[in-house]
């Protein structure tokens, strides 16, 4: 069963990130905060893409749902 440290794991390992969240202890499903400076100049469902990329055949076998919050680091020091 994956867990929110795998997932964790996996975003850092194939996205460059500043901040990664992951909750979610039922094995099914997630929500994340990712935070990256690849996401500048994207739109949101360009910013989600990037994060299912790093995520690859996990998100189509193991993951049932990911709910995520992406920001660039800019945007995240304006919501903190």
């Amino acid at each position: 069963m994956i867990t929110a440290e795998n997932i964790k794991n996996h975003i850092e390992a194939s996205l460059p990130c500043e901040l990664v969240r992951v909750e979610g202890d039922d094995g099914h499903h997630f929500q994340a905060v990712v935070v990256s400076s690849e996401f500048k100049g994207k739109r949101t469902i360009q910013q989600h893409q990037l994060v299912y990329q790093a995520l690859g055949d996990k998100m189509k076998q193991e993951i049932h749902a990911l709910s995520m919050k992406t920001f660039t680091p800019e945007q995240w020091a304006e919501n903190t």
